[in-house]
């Protein structure tokens, strides 16, 4: 069941892993998928454009040519120059006819008509203002465009076609707004050349052109060619366009009503594009009622100003089946990688949970005590490294406990030994104090009744001597081992330094010791025992006078540091130094450097205690041959306390 168990937990964790890696990824698969299959579509639409913009200039290749070719021919050249037209009437109602087009006019050098094929009694207006009849005169060769016919100028040059270009705008979402209702002017493909005569002077220009509105063989053509009869679910797959404008004049878009898209517009974001702005634009967008992808591109005229759009669009609907569809092969095969990595991972896991379980129990047995509990070692590398560092941990454990115990009993006993020897010491200094004192005042009135000259004399200042030495060890001894409670109050360090130093300043040791105070006057008052303060300060400077051996210089400072809320007072003296090895023991009791008969070891101890004991510090910096400094650190106390009374 435990293996179960932890088995279960590997697989979920493995799970879960799983499950995330499997979404980031699917999530970027999917969509990567969808951003290329949608470039795919924009590419091959953008080329589909490509292919439909070369056919449309073809067809006005075409009738440029014609006109091109037309021009030269003798006949015309002679009916221009002779005003006959029987003869060039018939040949150009020919070409008319053969080249399907909707115009082909003859005009004299100053543009006045000659001859009309598609209105023959229609001549003698004058043409002079049609930029292509300036463009074939002034350049004296053929030109070629686009170009929007107004209404009177249709009816008049081909009465039969002109009807095609009235158009009755249809509603389109998306559309920008106009106000008009009905468009009447037509789109035209136009060539113009001049006629030259036989010394090479223009004597006259021929135009013709092809109407596109309405026009489907142009459109159809550019859809043959593109799609080749493709459809989806019954719709064609494809449709080209030709714009007037906003306008659709020309196209094989059929709604799902059977309805040819004439007369409706392109929507604004588009118009704003290619004709306002004059660049292509690709994307998809709605065509009616239809969602496409689509490309269009300027139509310019003579001028380069754009007049119209050539479109191409291609049904959106089967690249987004082909988008879910891929998707969903893509989302299945993750999905299936998921189970199979699931299926795996449990069968791993299940194979990890025994040697796991078996650290789990040796562990348990471990933390409970058992330090020789062992692992067996799995044959899996990782495990058997694991179960190898598990052995050699309790291996390791139980040895340093072993030292441990052994240790601690040693310390154990140590301190008894010492908290007995320090009772014992107190005791018997106690016990030795009294009888100490009689030896102290009869060994100093022995003295005082004995006359200096008496042999006896120097016996007994040795006496008393060494009997004070003994009190002073002794009364140390007593403070250390039993400290009384400071009696503290609100005081001011820089009173206590000047009261302390008003006690040493006129003593022997301190003759050539040169003393420099630097106080802060603005020192707050903290709240301590100043008597113990006067025994800490003064045992700092004997020892500093000490270590100078009577000559040097002695720094005292004091400071405040309002951040940590400490005054400081700093003793530094110009003496030996201490060496490392002793600055690490300088605060251990009855350990001293000085020599025998002159120190205890006791004074730094006490006053590390005293300092301790008002919640304070003391730190100290030496080098050898340089000096010491000791610092005094004290927290400072904003509510006086109680005198408390010995």
């Amino acid at each position: 069941m435990a293996i179960r168990r932890i088995a279960i937990r590997l697989t979920l964790s493995f799970l879960l892993i799983i499950v995330i890696v499997s979404a980031i990824f699917s999530v970027v698969g999917i969509r990567f998928i969808g951003n290329r299959v949608v470039a795919e579509a924009k590419s091959k639409v953008e080329m589909d454009l490509n292919v439909a913009r070369e056919i449309y200039d073809a067809k006005l290749g075409d009738i440029y040519d014609v006109v091109r070719f037309t021009a030269d021919r003798f006949y015309l050249r002679n009916a221009v120059l002779t005003g006959d037209f029987e003869m060039a009437s018939g040949e150009l109602s020919k070409t008319f006819a053969r080249e399907r087009l909707d115009v082909l006019t003859v005009t004299d050098r100053n543009g006045i008509v000659l001859l009309r094929a598609t209105n023959p009694y229609s001549v003698g207006d004058s043409r002079a203002e049609d930029v292509f009849v300036t463009a074939a005169l002034q350049g004296k060769q053929p030109v070629s465009a686009t170009t929007i016919v107004p209404a009177d100028i249709l009816q008049r040059e081909c009465p039969d076609v002109a009807e095609r270009a009235h158009s009755d705008l249809v509603e389109t979402p998306g559309a920008r707004p106009t106000d008009q209702v009905r468009e009447t002017s037509g789109m035209m493909l136009k060539a113009a050349a001049p006629i030259f005569d036989s010394e090479g002077q223009v004597i006259g220009v021929i135009y013709g052109g092809l109407l596109l509105n309405r026009r489907y063989d142009v459109v159809d053509r550019m859809k043959e060619t593109v799609f080749r009869g493709a459809v989806y679910e019954g719709r064609d797959l494809g449709a080209a366009t030709i714009f007037q404008n906003d306008l659709r004049i020309s196209t094989n878009y059929v709604d799902e009503e059977g309805q040819l898209g004439i007369g409706t517009r392109v929507t604004e974001d588009i118009y704003e594009r290619v004709i306002a702005q004059g660049q292509r634009w690709i994307g998809s967008s709605f065509v009616v009622d239809t969602r496409y992808l689509a490309a269009y591109e300027p139509i310019r005229n003579i001028n380069g100003e754009a007049i119209g759009m050539l479109g191409i669009g291609i049904l959106e609907e089967p690249y987004l089946d082909l988008k879910r569809r891929t998707s969903l092969l893509f989302l299945a095969i993750t999905l299936g990688g998921a189970l199979l990595a699931i299926c795996l991972s449990y069968l791993i896991a299940r194979r990890l949970a025994v040697p796991v379980r078996r650290l789990v129990a040796a562990s348990r047995e471990v933390a409970h005590g058992n330090l020789d509990a062992k692992v067996e070692i799995s044959p899996e590398r990782e495990l058997s490294e694991v179960a190898q560092a598990f052995n050699y941990m309790a291996s390791a454990l139980k040895a340093r406990d072993e030292k441990l115990k052994e240790f601690t009993k040693k310390k154990i006993m140590e301190s008894e030994r010492l908290a007995v020897i320090g009772q014992l010491a107190a005791d018997v200094a106690h016990e030795i104090n009294n009888p100490l004192q009689g030896i102290v005042t009869y060994s100093h009135l022995l003295l005082e009744k004995t006359p200096a000259a008496d042999s006896r004399s120097k016996s007994l200042e040795k006496i008393a001597k060494q009997a004070n030495r003994c009190r002073t060890i002794i009364r140390g001894l007593l403070d250390f081992s039993r400290p009384r409670k400071p009696h503290k109050k609100a005081s001011n360090m820089n009173s206590v330094l000047d009261e302390c130093i008003a006690l040493v300043e006129n003593q022997a040791i301190f003759l050539n010791i040169e003393i420099q105070k630097h106080c802060n006057g603005g020192l707050p008052e903290i709240v301590v025992d100043p008597s113990q303060m006067q025994q800490v300060f003064l045992n700092m400077i004997f020892n500093a006078a000490e270590a100078m051996e009577g000559a040097g210089q002695l720094t005292i400072t004091t400071r405040y540091d309002p951040v940590d809320q400490v005054i400081e007072v700093e003793f530094a003296d110009t003496g030996q130094g201490i060496s490392d090895a002793n600055i690490e023991r300088i605060f251990d009791p009855f350990f001293t450097t000085k020599e025998v008969g002159h120190g205890t070891g006791l004074g730094l101890a006490i006053s590390y205690g005293i300092i301790r004991e008002h919640q304070g510090n003391i730190s100290v910096e030496s080098e050898v041959g340089k000096g010491t400094t000791f610092v005094v650190h004290l927290p400072v106390t904003a509510k006086e306390e109680a005198l408390v009374s010995g």
